[in-house]
């Protein structure tokens, strides 16, 4: 007996020490594109056994069982990608993996922070990447409404009624905002909103945010920062993309998307965006259309052309027509400009043309230019605002790398061109078209101090033809010990010419008249920015964090006073007015496929003025967004859900008006779900605003009597003890409410 178990225990051994020797190692490498991509987590699904890649991308598992395994790789910005191995017995085994970039992307290459391509990490202005990965979450039917899920950036709607808005950053206001498209100014004053509104999202390929002044490369209005919209290109693009969706509101909206050549030498792209909205509910029963009727169009084309020593040539165009009207359900195009049923009714029609051309010479010299004519035909009640605008912008760079100094010079002119109706334009009841020249010239250096050092020094020299000599100097320091840890500091100046964006105050209220309280000067702002960015690998997880601590100091600052009820007035400040906060960004990986993104900002901005300290309206002082997104692999579905919340804003009131001068703490929350079906179909569906938040029913003011005929009654025709008039500024948050939402995607690469 005991000889029989010495040989079960001796076959035991044998089999045993089979087993173990029947292992190998596996090495490899991942990365994105040709760059390795480092601290990425690297395991098998079957097997309890991870590492993380060393600084090159590089990683070793020893000991694993020969046989097939799933290997699974995760990173921070990219999507997580899995790859069945066999293990050879004995040896070692050799693997590849490319990551895709996912809502953002570390080792993304960005151009906004110093008008040369570099990657994110490397860029010595902090720069915030989005891609379509990150809007798809919770999908819009416009770029403006997709930047509310971006940290310390709102859209910030303007009126009641025609539902207008613009973009703030870090608590200041739109026109502090520069909007670009692929580098170029294309977007600005008048059309800051529609700008943004129109572009197929199908055909972006990421959006580049710089918060904080960036005067120094890009001139007037990029004081809060920028917003630079990059399309695809015609070469890499699919073939063909559409996504068409729809809401329980009676939304449309559609982009469709198609690249072809055009010969041997040249590719495009031709993009197409629809959005429908035409039902004029009254929800909360004030007897004004909860959200404006919309009717929009969008045709934007691009070309790239194929040259000798791959320079650069392209050439791109927009075409955009909108047709909103909001105001009392009744309304028809009858009543446009009549005091018989109030109405606020806008027709916009812009072109925009652009275009980059790499000079054939040895030196690096890159000419871009841009045109964008912008007409508006708007009112508002009996309030009519007529406006025209002409932007032409031509810029010659010229790059070189000498030794350490990596060095960037331009000559950038701008010419524009803008009139419309309202006092702005008129000089003693004659009407003067503003027409600004704005030749400049700048010049940045960024040099190498050591391995871990970088220094960017800037100066920029632009003279307006209405104001005069501007100077913008800028300097941005860079410290990275290591791929983990970034410092960077960043401080300069930002200039905003006097550029009254008066359909957007118009639009605050067809009852206010915009008065201009003596000659306005430009604004003149300082900022200094502190930036960190810290990489934490947490054995299976990886944490990415981004902190920012921001300062800005206004001189001159044109301010609009609601005191008066029945106008507006805009002088500058005489005083200072300050921007001031602290926001944090945070990327949460997991090796199973959970992603978490939440990013909250506290600021506060002020104003004095002759030693009284006051808070600019419409101005929150904490914002929160998040972002958590699961993925059950095997069903090819993904869940999302995303929101936002807004601290409480000083909202204008009138004399003894009973609604709180103060909003609410709000938050605005979604969930999606994602189906695959194949590798180029994908059903989406979901539930917009699920707490069903919306501001009070009485925001807007004396609604029933929209044109003044009876001040001082209510609707019933009692007494109105508060004595209101009519006045839709009282906004903070938009007037829809909980909706459902189907969409479909196709796309062929």
């Amino acid at each position: 007996m005991s000889g029989i178990l010495r040989s079960i225990y001796t076959i035991f051994f044998i089999v045993a020490s089979l087993a173990a020797s029947a292992q190998g190692r596996l090495k490899g490498t991942v990365t994105a594109g040709e760059a390795p991509v480092p601290f990425a987590t690297v395991g098998f699904k079957d097997l309890k056994t991870g590492v993380v890649t060393d600084e090159a991308g590089q990683f070793i598992i020893p000991n694993v069982p020969a046989g097939k395994h799933e290997l699974m790789v995760s990173a921070v910005g990219y999507l997580t990608a899995t790859q069945n191995v066999a293990i050879k017995s004995s040896g070692t085994t050799t693997v590849l993996i490319r990551l895709e970039p996912s809502a953002s992307n570390l080792g993304e290459v960005v151009v906004s922070g110093t008008l040369r391509p570099v990657t994110k990490m490397e860029s010595p202005v902090p720069v915030e990447v989005y891609s379509p990965v990150f809007f798809r979450k919770n999908p819009t039917p416009s770029i403006f409404d997709a930047l509310q899920n971006v940290n310390g950036v709102r859209p910030q709607l303007n009126c009641n009624v025609c539902n207008t808005g613009d973009i703030h950053i870090n608590g200041l206001e739109g026109p502090y905002t520069m909007v670009m498209i692929d580098g170029m100014p294309i977007v600005s004053a008048l059309s800051t909103v529609y700008g943004l509104s129109g572009i197929p999202n199908s055909l972006v390929e990421r959006v580049e945010v710089v918060k904080g002044p960036a005067s120094t490369l890009y001139g007037s209005e990029a004081v809060a920062g920028l917003i630079n919209i990059i399309t695809k290109s015609p070469v890499t693009a699919p073939v063909f993309s559409a996504d068409v969706m729809a809401t329980s509101w009676q939304e449309y909206n559609a982009d469709l998307g198609w690249r072809f050549k055009a010969g041997t030498r040249a590719q495009s792209l031709l993009g197409v965006n629809y959005y429908n909205y035409q039902d004029p509910a009254d929800r909360n029963g004030d007897g004004f259309t909860d959200v404006t009727q919309q009717h929009r169009i969008s045709v934007f084309n691009k070309w790239s052309f194929n040259r000798k020593n791959d320079r650069v040539a392209s050439l791109a165009a927009r075409y955009f027509y909108e047709d909103r009207w909001g105001g009392q359900t009744q309304w028809e195009k009858k009543f446009r400009g009549t005091d018989s049923v109030y109405g606020e009714s806008i027709y916009t029609s812009r072109v925009e043309v652009l275009g980059q051309y790499q000079l054939p010479t040895r030196p690096h010299l890159m000419l871009q230019g841009s045109f964008n004519y912008h007409n508006q035909n708007s009112v508002y009640g009996t309030t009519w605002f007529l406006a025209k605008q002409s932007i032409a912008f031509a810029q010659l760079t010229y790059d070189k790398e000498i030794g350490k100094h990596t060095l960037l010079a331009g000559l950038p002119f701008r010419y524009t061109f803008y009139d419309d109706n309202t006092v702005v334009t008129a000089e003693k009841d004659v009407n003067k078209p503003q027409r600004t020249f704005l030749p400049g010239i700048f010049v940045q250096d960024e040099i190498k101090l050591a391995t871990a050092h970088n220094l960017l020094l800037g100066m920029r020299y632009d003279y307006n033809s209405l104001h005069g000599n501007i100077f913008t100097p800028r300097l941005a320091y860079k410290w990275s010990p290591n791929y983990k840890n970034v410092l960077r500091l960043n401080a300069g100046t930002g200039y905003r010419v006097v550029s009254i964006f008066t359909e957007d105050h118009a639009a605050l209220s067809g009852a206010r008249e915009v008065v201009i309280e003596s000659e306005l000067k430009p604004e003149r702002s300082w900022n200094v920015n502190l930036n960190y960015t810290k990489k934490i690998p947490l054995g299976s997880a990886f944490l990415g964090l981004d902190a920012t601590a921001f300062y800005t100091h206004f001189s001159n600052r044109i301010m609009p006073d609601y005191s008066r009820p029945d106008s507006i007035l805009y002088d500058n400040l005489d005083g200072y007015a300050v921007s001031k906060g602290f926001s944090l960004n945070a990327d949460l990986a997991f090796a199973f496929p959970l992603k978490i993104m939440a990013g909250a900002t506290m600021m506060e901005v002020f104003q004095k003025e002759n030693g009284v300290r006051a808070r600019p309206m419409l101005t929150e002082r904490f914002t929160g967004t998040w972002s958590v997104s699961y993925a059950f692999r095997r069903a090819g579905l993904t869940v999302d859900y995303t929101g936002n919340i807004y601290g409480p804003m000083l909202l204008p009131v009138q004399p003894n008006d009973p609604r709180p001068d103060k909003s609410p703490v709000w938050s605005i929350q979604n969930v999606q779900l994602t189906k695959k079906l194949g590798k180029e179909w994908e059903i989406y569906g979901g539930v917009k605003n699920i707490l069903n938040f919306l501001p009070p029913k009485n925001s807007i003011a004396h609604a029933h009597d929209p044109f003044d005929k009876r001040p001082g009654f209510n609707a019933d025709g009692s007494v109105d003890p508060y004595n209101l008039t009519f006045d839709p500024t009282y906004v903070f948050a938009p007037n829809q409410g909980i909706r459902g939402f189907l969409g479909l995607r196709f796309t062929r690469q």
